[in-house]
């Protein structure tokens, strides 16, 4: 049985400014934005070429078994990127605050790009949500 992630739970606290943050800036394509019940909206956005979207909840309780966090607590989640010099600066032309390129080397984290899988850069939604892009290789198609 295969098991996919597709859809990753966003803790926001505007679903609004959070929706224009990452359609405008971060340039994620939305795919719903409905009210599914009285009082309950889903955004659903997908980043460009990826088979995982993002959804942010509205008046969802949280499911049986699990725990809601919040605003700004989700951290380290992670988008590969071909060409992280270009993804930058197409961020960066979009009006996201991103890091420098880093890669870790013998002493820790250091500006510049490091070798293979070894090339990093960092951004936050507006409640703190942390983002980390990383380059890969090739597209995930052919690895």
């Amino acid at each position: 049985m295969n098991w996919t992630l597709e859809v990753v739970p966003i803790p926001v606290s505007d679903m609004d400014r959070a929706k224009e943050f990452y359609a405008d800036k971060a340039g994620f394509a939305v795919d719903l934005d409905n009210e599914v019940a009285p009082g309950v909206r889903i955004i659903q956005m997908t980043p460009s070429g990826s088979r995982c979207s993002i959804a942010m909840l509205q008046g969802m309780p949280a499911a049986p078994g699990t725990k809601e966090m919040a605003p700004g607590t989700l951290q380290g989640l992670q988008i590969c990127v071909t060409d992280i010099e270009a993804a930058r600066a197409e961020l960066v032309a979009r009006g996201v605050e991103v890091s420098p390129v880093r890669h870790v080397g013998e002493s820790g984290w250091t500006e510049g790009k490091g070798g293979t899988w070894n090339s990093f850069m960092t951004f936050e939604d507006p409640d703190g949500n942390g983002w980390l892009v990383q380059e890969a290789p090739s597209e995930l198609s052919e690895r």
